[in-house]
């Protein structure tokens, strides 16, 4: 079977990390399982237990076609072993994978979308790296910011963000819905641009700071 592409959402799996900065990934898919339930998509959850990971096919406008969507169930670093063999069954290339993930060194709340490149230290890209043999795919990044305490990034990305933070991811959650359709309809540019929070927005940003 043929599919567009696929949507593999980082995080670490359990209750414990549920809500965690470390989960951004889950909770973009999460969010695209439900618009597309909620706007006439066809979702069905598939097996995804040789692929350690939680998988569902989603066939929805927006998409272009039929897409695969995965959370991983092997912990962070070691998503590589979800990600490699899902695309090898399934005869994707990396060039259709998109990896959502949070980022450290983007401020809460904003997005950005590119193709290949380095890790910057996220051990979940740098192991689907290693297992694929390429840094060649696109990566959806979710920004939760660094934490206050230099050198307390452990804590920072296993903890809850809270307040003005908490609200900020929420609603890249939603955005990154429109950077991903952005880019299953018209590609790259589109979804870099979508990233971009609109100018009214922008404004009130800059309000709540004056």
């Amino acid at each position: 079977m043929d599919f567009t592409g696929v949507l593999v959402g980082l995080g670490n799996p359990g209750e414990k990390y549920a809500g965690t900065r470390h989960n951004c990934g889950f909770l973009l898919v999460e969010a695209l399982l439900h618009a597309a339930r909620t706007h006439g998509g066809d979702v069905s959850e598939v097996a995804g237990s040789k692929f350690s990971c939680r998988l569902w096919r989603i066939r929805w406008t927006p998409l272009g076609g039929q897409w695969l969507a995965a959370m991983p169930e092997t912990f962070m670093n070691l998503s590589g072993q979800c990600v490699q063999p899902l695309l090898a069954w399934h005869k994707v290339a990396p060039s259709r994978l998109v990896v959502a993930h949070d980022e450290l060194d983007i401020p809460p709340g904003d997005l950005r979308f590119k193709f290949g490149g380095g890790n910057a230290g996220h051990n979940g890209l740098k192991s689907i790296t290693q297992l694929l043999g390429t840094p060649d795919f696109y990566r959806l990044r979710i920004g939760i910011g660094r934490p206050p305490v230099r050198g307390d990034v452990t804590n920072w990305v296993l903890g809850r963000p809270c307040g003005a933070d908490a609200d900020a991811i929420q609603d890249a959650i939603q955005r990154g819905l429109s950077v991903l359709t952005a880019f299953a309809d018209k590609g790259l540019e589109a979804a870099v641009r979508a990233c971009r929070p609109s100018r009214a927005k922008t404004d009130t940003n800059r309000a709540d700071k004056a």
